[in-house]
């Protein structure tokens, strides 16, 4: 079994698969459409306390439970619960990343479908055509699932060679390269006509539009972006050393997830505003208005038009790739340590069952009337079910969990590395995480549904 309990090698293999779960599509468009619409670096402001005030500790905390346990999510919690119902949040963690992985494969498979309409030039043309090409591609039955097996395939891939073989030695090639994707774009973007206006907007604080809605946008955008109970930061864990300063850590992570979040709006906005455009027009940022920015912003040069939205959909990709990633091998670790079967066999598991949640997720967004309930597609019911039941249930639960059942000395024995590290900040991270981190997150909850 030494294979199945493997740890990452190196610290930067740490960081950067633990990066990459957290860097995904929501850096991408989430944050710089939210930016747009909240005031810009009043927002950008803001996000950075709430990552520090909420996203960090709860990092930390979901750290602390993969490492004790040194097993999947669901055992992991299991032997801090001591046989108490608490265990059950474990199995909410596993659950909420399963049925994540299953639509978000389907998002990431539009990534592909873009990279490979980019290639062939097929994203040219007035606003309209660029509108009606999405959503003749989304609601199409058999392009999208096609592209959504292709992903979830790729992922299944890099899992099956474990820990080190697979995760890790991905993230290390991975990562980079969005990275530096994401730089090329930045300073082609920035170099437009008119681009500084685009800068300006991110840079300065808008205050007139800040209100109680954007603190609690923040504060959400903050939760979601690290990927808190999802699962993935759990199991991840769970292959860290002794060693691994779990603090140090998720500063880092965090450092590297807000960095890409704002190099995003960096890349966005300039294009955008170059163009005359806004980019605060939500969830069809990526797939309707950016095609539109980049053929007006590079109609001179279309050629470096083609480039740089070729560049910009490998970059969706790869962001879409590494959490994937995380989110397939949630459930792969599951799998296989509960049945005791071989790492392949889990995530065989993994692969065709959420490829089947996949599939009927995206046929919902046809004309298939039998995947949809009350008006809304099975697509959008496993967003909102995930995304605003379980993942704020979860976190909320778990800061309950680890501020209040787990006995005091645990959890300062993993935050100090058993007294080789001083724990300077422990006394705060304990406090964060028994008040203030449940209040953030349930004022969150409560927010969206209206209630405050």
């Amino acid at each position: 079994m030494s294979e199945e309990r493997a740890n990452f090698g190196s610290k930067l293999g740490v960081i950067l698969a633990t990066a990459g779960s957290a860097v995904g599509l929501g850096n991408v468009w989430r944050f710089p459409y939210m930016t747009g619409q909240n005031g810009g670096a009043a927002f950008i402001l803001i996000y950075i306390i709430c990552v520090l005030v909420l996203g960090i500790p709860c990092m930390v905390s979901e750290f602390i439970i993969g490492r004790h346990g040194a097993s999947n999510t669901a055992r992991a919690y299991s032997k801090l619960a001591n046989g108490t119902p608490w265990k059950v949040v474990g199995f909410m963690g596993v659950l909420t990343g399963f049925l994540i992985t299953g639509y978000y494969a389907v998002v990431s498979g539009w990534c592909l479908q873009y990279v490979f309409s980019s290639i062939m030039g097929e994203l040219k043309g007035d606003p309209n055509y660029v509108t009606s090409y999405f959503q003749n591609f989304s609601q199409d039955p058999i392009r999208p699932v096609f592209w959504t097996l292709l992903f979830l395939l790729i992922a299944h891939f890099v899992i099956i060679h474990g820990v080190r073989g697979g995760i890790e030695r991905a993230s290390k090639m991975l990562m980079p390269a969005l990275f530096i994707l994401l730089l090329v774009i930045v300073v082609a973007s920035c170099m437009l006509p008119g681009a500084e206006k685009g800068i300006s907007f991110l840079f300065h604080p808008h205050l007139e539009k800040v209100d109680s809605g954007v603190f609690l946008g923040a504060l959400g955008q903050s939760f979601y972006s690290l990927s808190i109970a999802m699962g993935c930061i759990c199991t991840y864990a769970s292959y860290f050393s002794r060693q691994t300063n779990l603090l140090k850590s998720a500063v880092q992570v965090s450092l590297v997830d807000s960095m890409v979040a704002i190099l995003a709006g960096l890349m966005i906005f300039p294009a955008a505003f170059s163009v005359g455009i806004n980019p605060d027009s939500g969830p069809s940022l990526i797939f309707i208005t950016l095609p539109n920015v980049f053929n007006q912003a590079f109609a001179g040069f279309p050629i470096i038009g083609w480039i740089i939205s070729l560049m910009f959909y490998l970059l969706l990709s790869l962001a879409a790739l590494t959490s994937l990633m995380s989110l397939h091998e949630v459930s792969t670790a599951f799998f296989f340590e509960e049945l005791h079967i071989t790492r392949k066999k889990g995530a065989v598991i993994v692969t065709v069952t959420t490829f089947i949640l996949g599939a009927f997720c995206s046929l919902s967004l046809g004309d298939m009337d039998y995947l949809q309930l009350n008006g809304k597609s099975l697509f959008d019911i496993f967003d909102f079910v995930t995304g605003q039941i379980f993942l704020p249930v979860g976190g909320f639960l778990t800061c309950l969990f680890l501020g209040w059942y787990v006995p005091k000395d645990i959890v300062r024995n993993e935050f100090t590395n058993w007294g080789t590290l001083k724990g300077t900040f422990f006394q705060c991270y304990l406090f964060l995480i028994r008040f203030i981190c449940p209040l953030c997150i349930l004022a969150i909850f409560l927010h969206q549904f209206g209630i405050i």
